[in-house]
């Protein structure tokens, strides 16, 4: 098992490594391994002292420029694919405030993005989204909400939604293993659908709430969906039962999507364990990770911690970056 001095030192080097060779990230790196990473609370000191260069860093500031006044940037999450943008959607650009640790007191730039969600609930917001089929009004509803409770947790607004799944979720497992049946039962009586293809289980949402989430719930989901992701993968097919020869490898990123999903459930190292040892196997010389060029980013220009196209350290930060915060969550939730 990982032990948190292990990861605690891992975090270390990368904040070492961004003050050794003058990143321009390092005020946002070390925000986020104190703030995220080693559980500094918000009033800490070291942390209040670095809050300012924090909030006026480059990727702040970026985040900050390129918010439209109505709260979001652009579509919410449907990419115009003639348009390179480091944003192309809302969901990328508040994926990537909480990424690396904005709050609601941070600039309001979070704030403006909970009115920006809140008005879709509401049914107030500027944006249009089309509904293709019945599936879409719940699936987006949810997402709204899953975004909500990350930015401001136990929103009033979401409570109906949540409630509906945290049923829907009862009813699917309420045996102690998953029944197709019984889950399209309860989302045809709630959503008022008629269809047998499903909205996916809103997982992300309801362990936002954990403390409403029973135990025994929260462990048939793990051995349903985590199971079926360490087997056949989570959106790529890259499982943890064959990981790569080679950490160095232009699709070594396509792991992290499916180590990510698994590791959302309490007692993920039974699907895990493995995989973590991997990780920690492959740290480089300094004690950090590099995966070398990936087949659609090439400068590692499009991570949450990349300041520019051409430079030279992008991909070392936001691979490292992204390694220690799935760590971090591992051992949260296998201690």
């Amino acid at each position: 098992m990982l032990k948190r001095e292990e990861f605690k030192k891992a975090a270390l080097q990368l904040i070492d490594f961004c003050e050794v060779n003058r990143l321009p990230q390092i005020a946002a790196v070390g925000y986020k391994v104190l703030f995220c990473l080693l559980d500094r609370p918000y009033n800490d000191e070291e942390l209040t002292a670095l809050r300012q260069d924090f909030l006026y860093s480059d990727i702040v500031e970026e985040l900050f420029q390129e918010q439209d006044r109505y709260g979001g940037w652009g579509s919410f999450n449907s990419k115009d694919y003639s348009v390179k943008a480091k944003f192309p959607t809302s969901v990328t650009a508040i994926n990537r405030c909480l990424y690396i640790g904005l709050t609601m007191e941070d600039r309001n730039i979070l704030f403006n993005a909970c009115e920006y969600l809140e008005d879709f609930l509401k049914g107030t917001a500027h944006e249009k989204i089309r509904n293709s089929n019945e599936r879409v009004v719940p699936w987006n509803t949810a997402k709204f909400c899953e975004l909500i409770e990350a930015i401001k947790p136990y929103n009033p607004l979401c409570d109906q939604t949540y409630f509906e799944w945290q049923y829907i979720a009862g009813r699917a497992f309420e045996s102690g293993e998953y029944s197709y049946e019984r889950e399209r039962a309860a989302q045809h009586e709630v959503f008022h659908t008629r269809e047998d293809r499903l909205v996916p289980m809103q997982t992300e949402l309801l362990l936002k709430r954990r403390d409403q989430i029973p135990i025994k719930l929260e462990d048939s989901m793990l051995r349903h969906y985590g199971e079926h992701a360490y087997y056949h993968g989570y959106f790529w097919q890259e499982t943890p039962t064959k990981l790569p020869d080679h950490f160095v490898y232009h699709k070594t990123r396509r792991w992290l999507a499916t180590f990510n999903y698994i590791n959302q459930f309490r007692g993920s190292a039974i699907y895990l364990a493995d995989s973590v040892d991997w990780l920690m196997g492959n740290q480089n010389s300094e004690g950090l990770w590099d995966w070398g060029t990936q087949v659609k980013d090439p400068w590692g220009y499009f991570g949450y911690f990349s300041t520019n196209r051409n430079y030279l350290y992008n991909r070392i930060v936001d691979c490292t970056m992204e390694i220690l915060s799935f760590l971090k969550t591992y051992i949260d939730h296998n201690e």
